[in-house]
């Protein structure tokens, strides 16, 4: 969005009589980085023989144009400066036709500003489903915000416009939305500054946890047994309900995270646990399964029942399907996951 100043005739008493009825000057003073620099407009109402514009910059730099053109032109002089705000002072001084006619000088002032992108901040913390609450800053001041909570439902909990009062840039500015049956899937969010410049961010912080059977593989093995690929067809049974109920609002991923009690090296669990998973979802994979899946293994080093180091314990050797739309927030993460894509 251009912002524009309007620079008419500013010292009338300097300029021949009529003379303030030759030009108007205006200024595109506020501009978006990559769309363009601020620049001042000379439009030309009255015949004239020319016009030259000095102009000095803030940080120091100066500027000299000079043009002419017949009555109904606009000439516009882009003023090429660096991201931010500065002040320009200077004059315009006009030229007449005719012997005898002194120049006219119109002094000018006025200040632009080139706009980086704007920017969006909002961290993990600052999104409360619970409390039906979202956090986040903006890089300028806050004008308004378009909003959308859709529901696992397919029902909107916000389907509207939160205005702002200009609030300063990184100002905490929050969001509510009412409480309805289901889950938060998605969270759109467009926000605007004060001169309507925009930035926008998508959340999902949808999950479905798949309750299952765990599958009991031979010590120190990533091979599932015969007997226990029952479990793994009831679970997919419940995958499959999964995505013919929310395919509908928004793609899905599975998620596979493998987990290993704390007997033997620490290293060799993370391995074992990682080949687990990709077993996992290899059967999945094979027996029809139609979302990607990733998986991913943490041996002992996400542990359900904290136990002593070499301590056997059924609770720590399992499995988690998890369904989200993107990677999944893990609370109890020890590092970043690698998702690896079957």
């Amino acid at each position: 969005m251009t912002a524009r100043l309007l620079l008419i005739c500013l010292a009338l008493a300097s300029l021949p009589a009529l003379a303030g009825d030759a030009i108007q000057v205006s200024a595109s003073n506020r501009m978006a980085l990559g769309q363009g620099m601020p620049s001042l407009e000379i439009q030309i109402l009255e015949p004239i023989a020319g016009y030259e514009v000095k102009l000095k910059r803030s940080d120091g730099k100066t500027f000299e144009f000079k043009g002419t053109g017949q009555p109904g032109t606009t000439r516009t002089i882009p003023l090429e400066q660096p991201e931010g705000k500065f002040h320009y002072e200077g004059e315009l001084t006009l030229r007449f036709k005719g012997r005898g006619v002194e120049p006219g000088t119109m002094p000018l002032a006025f200040d632009t500003e080139l706009l980086g992108p704007l920017k969006l901040d909002v961290k993990k913390e600052d999104l409360d489903l619970e409390a039906r609450k979202l956090r986040f800053r903006l890089s300028r001041p806050a004008g308004y915000a378009k909003v959308t909570v859709l529901m696992d439902t397919g029902r909107h909990a916000f389907d509207g416009t939160v205005k702002f009062n200009g609030e300063p840039a990184g100002t905490p500015l929050e969001l509510t939305w009412q409480k309805l049956d289901g889950k938060v899937m998605k969270i759109s969010l467009q926000a605007y500054d004060t001169s309507d410049f925009y930035t926008s961010v998508e959340l999902f912080p949808w999950r479905l946890d798949i309750p299952h059977e765990e599958v009991n593989f031979p010590t120190g093995s990533a091979e599932i047994p015969a007997a226990e690929r029952a479990k793994l067809d009831k679970s997919l049974k419940l995958l499959e309900d999964a995505v013919t109920r929310y395919e509908r609002i928004t793609a899905l991923r599975l998620y596979i995270l493998g987990h290993t009690d704390t007997v033997g090296d620490t290293a060799a669990n993370r391995d074992l646990s990682l080949q687990r998973a990709r077993s996992i979802a290899s059967y999945f994979r094979k027996q029809g399964a139609r979302l990607p899946i990733y998986f991913e293994g943490f041996g002992e080093q996400a542990l359900r029942v904290v136990t002593p180091d070499e301590t056997a314990e059924g609770g720590n050797r399992r499995a988690e399907y998890i369904i989200s739309v993107e990677d999944p927030v893990l609370t109890n993460a020890p590092f970043e996951p690698q998702w690896r894509k079957l």
